[in-house]
């Protein structure tokens, strides 16, 4: 039997009904790392020694009744943003090469809680600034359908581990749509938390305000199992708020009679690609069939998000990454003469272009005479995008929109026109301005066989509604397929 074949869920269940060792799925997902990462890079630490401990003690909990888990003794990879405890954390820079904290990151203390192990690090945009997974310090990830394309960023070592095969699960954070957007160009299917559900508590941050750990998934019922693993009240982090109810897994409903879904206008106009707005369509098509009110509407403030979030991103960015600056940790230049000197540089040598740029950027919009011509302007246009989602979230229970305007562009493609980049971000954006769940579904390929995401998105802590709308439209998909 072929372990990476199975779904994260019924690989657990195989587990904890004896038919299969932790240590053997452990090793399954070892051994399809070691085949497929030569050409995919999806991962930049391999914890091989780690991971074979940690499933011999899972083990033992499992054979002794303490982990039931939905979860338990599954392998999962994490992005390398997220502090773990002895295991490098490098955020794909040259600057925390070498960089091993010393706790680890709330999510990964429910991760150890629910029995899962963690087997690595995988790959991303430096800083998880960028769309490809390009601009990482230890190379490029290539896209698990055809490698002469992306697999979309940040969280792009992530979607492409659970896209390849080599893991069935992993965590990603979502600033811009790091996590939907990856999830896909790979076709798999990955969660942007409510800001607020999930501590942040470890995750080296971007952009604070908008930052979320996420999961990323084969299908629909992995997602909701892994997000009821991480979903946490932590008092450790000031923006965690504690839900009423953590079994995300009950919302699997196939049943979408009377969910009412808007699809906003702006969303299917210039910039789309004819062949994502079919499978798109075609998915909204779907879950009409199901019982679902399908309607088109105008959202309104969609052109302001891009510069509002670049702008407020940037300038959180600039804050966050004045702490590395080669004193305590990471990488120091070698030559330099005094501690100024020392600065410029290690952040000279230490930071990529894209870093560089964005920090820069965010330099500049904080500066005196410009704070209140970009910075406010863009607090306040949040907060008018914000207000459009609440208008909109009164009449329909969810929304329905494209991933991204294209399937994954061709590797390099991107890094030549950063700001073709930028706006590759258009559909994703202005959910984290408004801290706002949504999910990836994959609903399709192109006709080069290149995959297409379709995003649900619901009101702030509505993560069941997106699930069981997801997870309605993933039966439909799936009998169209059998059928077809």
């Amino acid at each position: 039997m072929d372990l990476m074949k199975l779904t994260a869920v019924q690989l657990s269940e195989k587990i904890r009904a004896g038919e299969i060792r932790v240590a053997e799925a452990v090793q399954a997902a070892l051994d399809a790392i070691e085949e497929k990462d030569q050409t995919i890079n999806a991962f930049i630490t391999v914890d091989r020694e780690g991971a074979l401990k940690a499933a011999e003690e899972i083990q033992k909990k499992i054979d002794a009744g303490e982990l039931t888990g939905p979860l338990a003794g599954v392998p999962v990879a994490v992005k390398d943003n997220i502090c773990t405890k002895g295991l490098k954390t490098t955020c794909a820079s040259k600057i925390l090469y070498n960089f091993v904290p010393t706790y680890n990151a709330e999510v990964i203390e429910n991760l150890r809680r629910a029995g899962m192990v963690v087997v690595g690090k995988t790959n991303m945009d430096e800083f998880a600034m960028g769309s490809t997974t390009e601009t990482s310090y230890f190379g490029v990830t290539r896209n698990p359908r055809n490698p002469e394309h992306v697999p979309g960023g940040s969280s792009g070592g992530s979607c492409a581990a659970v896209g390849a095969g080599e893991v069935l699960c992993a965590l990603g954070s979502d600033t811009g749509g790091s996590i939907r957007q990856p999830s896909s160009f790979c076709g798999v299917t990955g969660l942007k938390p409510t800001y607020g559900a999930v501590s942040r508590y470890g995750l080296i941050a971007y952009g604070s305000s908008l930052d979320q750990i996420g999961p990323v998934a084969r299908d629909v019922r992995d997602c909701a199992a892994l997000f009821s693993v991480i979903a946490s009240h932590d008092r450790k982090d000031s923006t965690s708020v504690e839900l009423e109810d953590y079994d995300f897994m009950g919302a699997l409903k196939d049943d979408v009679s009377g969910l009412k879904v808007g699809i906003p206008n702006e969303y299917f106009g210039e910039g789309l690609d004819p062949q994502v707005k079919e499978r798109v369509l075609h998915a909204a098509g779907l879950l009409e069939q199901k019982g679902a009110q399908v309607e088109h509407f105008d959202l309104g403030m969609l052109e302001y998000a891009i510069p509002a979030y670049y702008v407020i991103a940037s300038a959180e960015a600039s804050s966050n990454l004045e702490r590395f600056d080669g004193v305590k940790y990471g990488f120091r230049a070698e030559e330099y003469r005094g501690l100024h000197d020392m600065y410029k540089e290690t952040r000279s040598q230490g930071f990529g272009p894209e870093v560089k740029r964005r920090i820069m950027l965010g330099s500049f919009v904080l500066s005196s005479g410009y704070y209140d011509a970009y910075y406010l302007k863009a607090l306040r246009t949040k907060a008018l995008i914000k207000k459009s989602f609440d208008q909109a979230f009164a009449k329909y229970d969810v929304i329905l929109a494209p991933a991204a305007p294209t399937a994954a562009p061709k590797l390099g493609e991107s890094l030549s026109d950063p700001l073709a980049m930028y706006l590759g971000d258009i559909y994703t954006v202005s959910v984290n301005l408004a801290g706002l769940p949504g999910i990836s579904v994959p609903c399709g390929s192109t006709g080069e066989g290149l995959p297409v995401g379709v995003q649900i998105l619901a009101d702030c802590f509505k993560e069941k509604t997106i699930l069981q709308a997801a997870y309605t439209l993933e039966q439909a998909l799936r009998k169209e397929e059998q059928h077809g």
